[in-house]
């Protein structure tokens, strides 16, 4: 199978990295094709605008999706937006690894959202959720918290971790189709010893060996 990972921290030596780096490693070791987006090591521009295209559908008023569709049809993204697009395209898991940071995604991994999943080819034309252009296609996020597990409970400081990812899960991956995985989430990291990193790589290693059998969780159900 084919698995695309988004990837976005700052720091080589993170544990995010670690998390990373194993995914790749676990699933080309299972047989699997494996491309990535490392977004920091890209210094992938996050901010959507004109230079998106090679095209241009309206010269006196810039509306993006307009542009996008226009695009679509006339081959007229920049080819680094086009080959984040293909990859999309190309792959039957995407699986997005980043640190949580103000309840969502980091900045530079919302923009290569707001950049690449464009009318036209991730969405538009009535191919929304259950019908979107994704459809049959797996996405997980992969993720870690600055707090601990207690903090992301239904009462707890942060409220539900389920709630916090529902605008992710519903509004960008299912939204356009995807049959989203349970996250799989590290609380913490930095608050706990080597061995239990060390123990939390090993279960993502064991659960992505066989993630390709795993069943889709009900988003809007929360």
């Amino acid at each position: 199978m084919n698995v695309l990972i988004v990837y976005w921290h700052p720091e080589p030596l993170s544990f995010n990295n670690a998390m990373f780096r194993t995914s790749v490693e676990t699933l080309k070791a299972a047989g699997h094709s494996v491309k990535t987006s490392d977004l920091h090591d890209m210094n992938f521009f996050p901010v959507s605008g004109r230079h998106n295209f090679t095209s241009t559908n309206n010269t006196s008023f810039f509306k993006q999706q307009m542009e996008e569709i226009y695009a679509t049809d006339n081959n007229g993204f920049v080819p680094e937006i086009e080959m984040e697009i293909q990859k999309l395209e190309w792959c039957d898991l995407v699986i997005f690894q980043f640190p949580l940071w103000w309840f969502g995604m980091p900045a530079m991994l919302k923009g290569w959202v707001e950049r690449v999943f464009s009318m036209g080819r991730a969405y538009g034309g009535g191919r929304f959720y259950e019908d979107g252009i994704f459809r049959g296609k797996k996405a997980m996020l992969s993720i870690t918290t600055g707090g601990l597990e207690e903090l992301y409970v239904k009462g707890g400081w942060n409220g539900d971790i389920d709630g916090i990812l529902r605008p992710i899960h519903r509004g960008i991956l299912e939204f356009t189709g995807f049959s989203v995985l349970a996250p799989q989430i590290v609380f913490g990291p930095a608050r706990t010893s080597d061995l239990m990193r060390h123990i939390e790589l090993e279960k993502y290693a064991i659960r992505l060996k066989d993630v390709f059998k795993e069943k889709a969780i009900d988003v809007g159900s929360y």
